[in-house]
């Protein structure tokens, strides 16, 4: 047997800029004791596992995977390839947790604390069970021996890594039965909470499968091309000269053959193209927005829609957010995009901001679970709780009302949500509707993440109103 330790062989893989994280955040946490010890190699796949168990460990006490990642990064003093290795196996198992924690619990007679060992175990299970159709990145032998050497390495897991060794190895000799047996469990099955999986059963019964299996999948990189600075052809031309293959999804919408890092797009420093959802490219054109126009974007960040409106037309446009952190990302692609808008750092809810003039057209991409891009953000499934969406389809309804009184009469107001929930897209549509006298405008409703070819999008709502001009 080779008893020598391997060093990453596991490249960081290309993942597309986040779509918008979900809101509310909570603040992030560090995972127990920072510590390792230093004999543990910076370049092994034991440091990348300890660092993806930190990152999992937080997630599963409430914070989002993307913040988790970043409080991992930096215990783990990680470089450019560990960094990558780290988030690639932070996805891996948060999008496989179902699976890996039923079977934990099928090979244990309690759960392992703390839970910065359960989370290495459904790291290192998630190795072992690869999916369908997927190679697997690392012989059997070395992922149990690496994440035995990283719980040997940790303080807050050196007690359990005889646990960790024999837990690993029964799964090798045993996986078809164990596997047969976690599968009965539609946790285990689906990799989503029960209650998940049964109001998307409720709300689509013809669908609830193909969204599930959606949402496990990882996601496409699609780009949008600025038709202010290229054309598609002439771009897909580019990325043809660059050897990257990708087809047309949409009127300025290509997907790429494979991922890559944002840095190796061709013209992508220079605003030739933004890397953004085909289902978020339908925002924008919806508004129909002309030169010379008052337009607000309200919940702006991290500003995809903002940059596509501004491509669009010559406009004075605002752009709203709660954060002026994420205000920050917002400024970042307007500058690369080469445009310009008036960034505000305010709740959606209030008004303290407004000029008093009204505006031609509203963009109301309000707070919501993410139900729907949950191939993008697969924490979101662990991190919500059944309650989230009532609380949010309120808060956005305040959000929507106010912003409604800043309209022109005669004005569009778009509102677009990433939720697969009813209660937060065409219920809450409706009610709209109900209290404002609004007229509702032809727009796509809900649209449900899919895989094909030529659909290959996220799962968005869309409901267009127009203001009465009398």
């Amino acid at each position: 047997m080779n008893t020598k330790r391997p060093t990453l062989s596991l490249q960081p893989k290309a993942r597309p800029a986040p779509a918008r994280s979900p809101r509310p955040e909570r603040p992030p946490r560090a995972a127990l004791s920072s510590g390792v010890r230093p004999d543990l190699k910076a370049d092994s796949l034991a440091m990348a596992l300890v660092g993806a168990a930190n990152a999992l460990a937080q997630m599963r006490a409430g914070t989002t995977l993307p913040q988790a990642l970043q409080v991992a990064f930096g215990v783990a003093a990680a470089g450019p390839q560990l960094r990558g290795a780290i988030q690639d196996l932070a996805y891996r198992g948060a999008r496989q947790w179902g699976r890996t924690q039923v079977l934990i619990g099928l090979m244990t007679s309690k759960a392992p604390e703390p839970p910065l060992l359960a989370a290495l175990l459904g790291v290192a299970l998630a190795l072992l069970d690869t999916p369908a159709g997927a190679s697997a990145p690392y012989e059997a032998f070395t992922v149990v021996d690496q994440a035995v050497t990283a719980a040997n390495a940790h303080p807050d897991m050196a007690h359990g890594k005889n646990m960790v060794n024999a837990v690993l190895r029964r799964f090798l000799r045993e996986k078809d039965s164990l596997l047969a047996a976690a599968l009965r469990e539609p946790e285990a099955q689906w990799n989503y909470p029960r209650w998940w999986i049964d109001s998307l059963r409720q709300a689509y019964p013809r669908d609830w499968e193909a969204i599930l299996a959606a949402g496990n999948a990882p996601p496409p990189l699609t780009l949008r091309v600025n038709v202010r600075k290229t054309t598609v052809e002439a771009y897909l031309a580019t990325l043809a000269a660059a050897g990257l293959g990708a087809r047309q999804i949409g009127p300025v919408a290509l997907r790429l053959d494979k991922p890559v890092p944002v840095e190796q797009i061709p013209g992508f420093a220079d605003g030739l193209v933004s890397v953004q959802d085909a289902a978020a490219q339908l925002a924008a054109p919806l508004l129909d927005v002309r030169d010379g126009m008052r337009v607000l974007d309200a919940c702006a960040a991290p500003g995809g829609k903002t940059g596509h409106l501004l491509e669009l037309a010559d406009l004075e446009l605002t752009a709203l957010d709660a954060d002026a952190k994420r205000l920050t990302r917002v400024q970042e692609n307007l500058d690369r995009l080469g445009l310009t808008a008036r960034l505000k750092a305010f709740d959606a809810q209030s008004r303290v901001w407004w000029d008093g003039q009204p505006f031609d057209r509203i963009l109301a991409d309000v707070p919501c679970t993410a139900s729907g891009i949950v191939r993008r953000h697969p924490d979101i499934r662990w991190l919500r709780r059944k309650s989230d969406t009532l609380q949010l389809a309120t808060l956005s309804a305040k959000i929507l009302d106010n912003l409604w009184q800043m309209l022109a009469p005669g004005g569009k107001l778009l509102f677009v949500t990433c939720s697969l929930w009813p209660q937060e897209s065409e219920a809450q549509a409706a009610a709209f509707a109900v209290r404002h006298q609004a007229k509702r405008l032809a727009a796509p409703g809900q649209l449900l993440p899919s895989q094909a070819p030529d659909a290959d999008h996220d799962g968005l709502f869309y409901a267009l109103f127009e203001k009465s001009a009398a």
